[in-house]
């Protein structure tokens, strides 16, 4: 006698019979009328390779694409020193300004200021006229930022400054008020740099107490203190890409994550030191400058540079320009004219044809306390431009100003680069 469970059984064993022999009926009519479907392995993988090659040449167009449109925003020196002027002076501060920062917000750009008369203040560049003035402060303010980190996660437009009373401090532009307050150094601080990296959610400070600190600026908490300077710490960059390669990799405290990120400072005790955020350690000392380091920048692969961010670009008042390399941790190149202390040094978007070398060759430039900015060819060492003013230069900055008044920059094309610089005088100038 067959059970219920064995008619089930014999049921589904039939079904499945048959679904079987169903397909192979199917296989060998396809195989009768379409004699090469036993290639169909092959066929599916000739495919698969079409639809990778076709991605692939899409990507090659894209990153061309790319570099096309990066090499529009890349200026021939020739054409600035020739056709370049005075274009607009912003007047207002009533003693020298030491930093300056450019932005812009809804396609319309401005300039924020730091200065001796303890004001920060905001600039429309287009109308030439100041919008906004902070007076928290109640010493000179050393540097001035406008924080990406704000604007990107919060929508919102806050310039960070640092001061010789201790704090650093944040400016709500729209609501015109001090947002936060961070009081850790124990004397002046002298100069801030945000983060180019996790959309610039940390700053770093240099200060008169010999320390550099690190601070989050979600929770505006310190992270942690760098200790090695022996004088003052007078200025720090962040590196933009992972550019040391960090191979003791155990000690890692996990800070804030990002193995290989270095920062850089310089100081009044001749050096300039290089840290890896990740491990906090001193990975650098480089020795090689007579007096105090007051400007450091670290290169860029965007611009071109020989080395990019392997490179450090340092100005002291010894009035000497240097290059550094990062790899070798050595000096590669010394920029002597300067009659006085450097107090700016900055990597630029001109290149200009090296008939030496055949090639082209980035441009860096300085400002100086002998009132002139000088304009200097990274690979031949050589001046190739100097801008003279009455007063000393503080501080220097490269803006893209639209080429007309009206209308929106679509890309790079539509601009032309020009200098934003500042005097002991008080006044900021735009050249080009």
């Amino acid at each position: 006698m067959i059970t219920l469970n064995e008619k089930e059984t014999s049921i589904q064993l039939s079904e499945k019979e048959e679904t079987q022999i169903i397909i192979q009926y199917w296989i060998r009519i396809l195989k009768i009328k379409l004699g090469w479907i036993h290639e169909f392995d092959k066929l599916v993988v000739n495919y698969v390779m079409i639809f990778l090659l076709f991605v692939l040449y899409l990507f090659i167009v894209i990153i061309n694409n790319h570099y096309l449109t990066q090499a529009t925003t890349v200026f021939m020196l020739d054409t600035f020193r020739s056709s370049s002027k005075l274009l607009k002076t912003f007047s207002g501060h009533t003693d020298c300004v030491y930093s300056i920062d450019c932005f812009t917000l809804d396609c319309d750009q401005f300039i924020c200021s730091g200065s001796d008369d303890k004001t920060v203040r905001v600039w429309d560049v287009e109308n030439n006229k100041q919008i906004q003035s902070f007076n928290g402060h109640s010493s000179s303010v050393s540097c001035v930022k406008f924080s990406p980190y704000h604007c990107r996660n919060y929508r919102r437009n806050v310039i960070c400054s640092a001061s010789h009373d201790k704090t650093i401090r944040f400016w709500d532009i729209k609501d015109n008020q001090q947002w936060k307050i961070c009081k850790e150094h124990t004397k002046g601080v002298c100069g801030i740099e945000f983060s180019q990296f996790n959309r610039g959610r940390y700053l770093c400070s240099a200060s008169d107490d010999k320390t550099i600190r690190l601070w989050d600026i979600e929770t505006y908490k310190s992270l942690h203190v760098f200790n090695g300077h022996e004088y003052a710490v007078w200025c720090i960059a962040f590196s933009s890409l992972q550019s040391y390669n960090n191979k003791n990799k155990n000690n890692s405290i996990g800070v804030i994550g990002g193995n290989g990120y270095t920062i850089c400072s310089g100081s009044s005790d001749r050096t300039i030191r290089v840290w890896d955020i990740e491990t906090t350690k001193q990975l650098i000392v480089f020795k090689g400058h007579r007096d105090a380091v007051v400007s450091v920048k670290y290169g860029s692969n965007e611009l071109g540079i020989n080395g990019g961010t392997n490179t450090i670009l340092s100005g002291s008042q010894d009035n000497n320009v240097c290059l550094w390399d990062i790899r070798s941790k050595k000096q590669t190149q010394v920029f002597k004219g300067h009659r006085n202390g450097i107090n700016i040094v900055e990597y630029s978007s001109f290149v200009m044809d090296n008939n030496d070398i055949g090639d082209s060759s980035n441009i860096i430039c300085s400002g100086s306390s002998d009132n002139t900015i000088r304009f200097w060819d990274i690979r031949s060492n050589k001046e190739l431009h100097v801008i003279k003013e009455n007063n000393g230069i503080h501080c220097l900055t490269f803006l893209q100003l639209k080429k007309e008044k009206k209308g929106k920059c679509k890309d790079d094309r539509d601009c032309d680069i020009s200098l934003c610089y500042c005097l002991s005088n008080g006044t900021i100038h735009t050249w080009g």
